[in-house]
């Protein structure tokens, strides 16, 4: 028993249907909008750290400035598994090469060197020194700023007295810690 209601007002006659036209709303609803943007900027700003390419490296703390530049410099890395360029693993001699073939198609290429603090000091030196034989003459070393400790902001460093000479009998002294 399905029938047809008649709208109020318009009698039961069946008299003549008022139309209405339909008017497009011309207003943007922006809560959905916000709403996308939020989410998409929480995204990036979870991801955006996780982006950074390169080995995991202990960096020992600084309170050098940053150091700019115009182009994306190469980073050698060195840990205790071994050298990087960028996130590939070399031999010191392989390494030396590809720098090479870099410095003939770049040579104003900055290069840094990331090297964790437990590596031992003549590690640091002979890769600076690959670098160096490979043609690179900008050539920095990465570290963690100290101010992120609470160290460093404008202190200066004196270096180290110089350690007496040791002939090939004698024992290196245990060192002391500085305070």
């Amino acid at each position: 028993m399905a029938g047809i209601i008649p709208a109020a007002g318009s009698g039961s006659s069946g008299g003549k249907f008022r139309r209405r036209r339909y008017t497009p709303i011309a207003d943007i609803n922006v809560t959905p909008l916000v709403d996308v943007m939020l989410v998409l900027l929480i995204i990036f700003m979870v991801t955006a750290p996780l982006l950074q390419v390169g080995v995991p490296v202990d960096l020992p703390k600084t309170s050098a400035q940053q150091v700019g530049g115009k182009d994306e410099p190469l980073v050698v890395s060195v840990n205790a598994e071994g050298v990087y360029l960028g996130e590939t693993k070399y031999d010191l001699p392989e390494l030396g090469t590809k720098l090479k073939a870099v410095h003939d198609e770049k040579p104003d290429q900055r290069v840094f060197i990331r090297g964790d603090k437990a590596i031992d000091y003549g590690k640091m030196m002979e890769v600076m020194g690959v670098v160096i034989d490979s043609g690179f003459r900008q050539l920095g070393l990465l570290g963690e700023a100290a101010q992120a400790l609470g160290k460093g902001g404008g202190g200066t460093v004196s270096p180290a007295p110089a350690p007496a000479p040791r002939g090939p009998q004698q024992q290196q002294p245990a060192p002391t810690p500085r305070r």
